[in-house]
């Protein structure tokens, strides 16, 4: 079995807790989208509930294999209208809880797939 060190040259999540996300040296405390090809852009939402299909059309363009949603604390589910684009393309799109989609970004990134993680970062 060949064993080979992760990549360097990929954004990487190296902390996490309730509201914010450290993204290599830096801690990010409002959602965002992150690419493993060097994509880093803030997610103009702080809840929820407050999620509209707007806030997905950012992601029809990437030209990714998979999109991460992590849904904030918990795991929750967006309309699957708002995703009918990603379909279209055949873009898949997993959601899970913010906390679970950092850990499988990075495992995804680490494997050299070009995967995207649009964040959700719940405000108080």
């Amino acid at each position: 079995m060949k064993f080979q060190p992760d990549r360097q040259d990929i954004y990487s999540i190296t902390g996490y807790g309730p509201g914010w996300i450290a993204v290599g040296p830096d801690k990010v405390h409002s959602s965002l989208i992150l690419g493993a090809r060097g994509l880093r852009l803030p997610w103009d939402c702080a809840r929820f509930e407050d999620l509209t299909a707007a806030h997905f059309a950012p992601l029809f363009g990437l030209e990714a294999e998979l999109i991460l949603f992590g849904s904030g604390t918990r795991n929750r589910f967006v309309p699957p209208a708002w995703l009918q684009p990603l379909m279209a393309k055949r873009i898949g799109l997993e959601t899970m809880d913010t906390q679970a989609a950092c850990r499988t970004y990075n495992i995804l990134a680490g494997e050299g797939r070009n995967v995207v993680a649009a964040l959700l970062l719940e405000s108080d």
